[in-house]
């Protein structure tokens, strides 16, 4: 069928189709414009700097990055011999292992939200992607509440309440692990319900998986973060 007539007998599905490029353009046009603007920041900060002060910037980011990596691959070789059961997540690809002595139990996909600044003037905040590891606190139900921390209100657009201590904030299962990072899933309440926001700094999972998980952990279970 030519595409002229297809156009004239769904009008209504070409204009979505139509509209969906659209979006999908000016999306991608943003990211490169904010990458280009990063690089000429970038540019010229490395302008105002002296030959010296160059070459000891880069080496100390090669060497940080260079460190950083170690650490990951140590992370993630140690996840692997781990003879107790163990949670590890792979950040980057979006995996969560639920493993023992080197035998993988189960894999389940994950969400990582991307680093983040939040808050405002004073309080702001820099959320990254939990690395290294951590050991389960606390196994929430339905029925648990949550201290929402009062930055998510801020960063959500959304009124803060007169309490934060929500019930079900953090979905109908989650873990909470030292230092406040949590595994939670989509949560039907609270600042949190909604699909497309990830709470910074946290990793979101479907309700299914966490249930299936949660039963082999107890507090203290250590979680790898690589």
């Amino acid at each position: 069928m030519p595409f002229s007539d297809f156009r004239r007998r769904h009008p209504a599905f070409t204009a979505a189709v139509a509209v969906i490029i659209v979006g999908i353009l000016a999306i991608d046009g943003w990211v490169i414009a904010r990458r280009i603007a990063y690089q000429r920041e970038i540019e010229r900060l490395r302008a105002g700097m002296s030959d010296v002060e160059r070459r000891r910037s880069d080496a100390v980011t090669n060497t940080n990055e260079k460190r950083l990596a170690m650490m990951m691959e140590l992370i993630k070789r140690q996840a692997k011999i781990d003879k107790e059961i163990h949670l590890a997540v792979a950040v980057d690809s979006g995996k969560m292992y639920l493993e023992r002595d080197g035998a993988l139990l189960r894999e389940m996909g994950v969400e990582v939200p991307a680093e983040k600044r939040v808050g405002a003037g004073h309080d702001t905040v820099h959320m990254a992607a939990p690395r290294g590891t951590r050991t389960v606190e606390r196994i929430l139900g339905p029925t648990d509440a949550w201290d929402v921390p009062d930055w998510v209100y801020t960063d959500r657009g959304v009124p803060h309440p007169e309490s934060t201590t929500e019930v079900g904030a953090l979905g109908p299962v989650a873990i909470v692990l030292n230092g406040g990072t949590v595994i939670y899933s989509l949560p039907s309440v609270g600042p949190l319900n909604d699909s497309s926001y990830v709470l910074p700094g946290s990793i979101r999972m479907s309700a299914e998986d966490l249930r299936a998980v949660t039963p082999n952990l107890q507090r203290g279970t250590v979680v790898y973060f690589y």
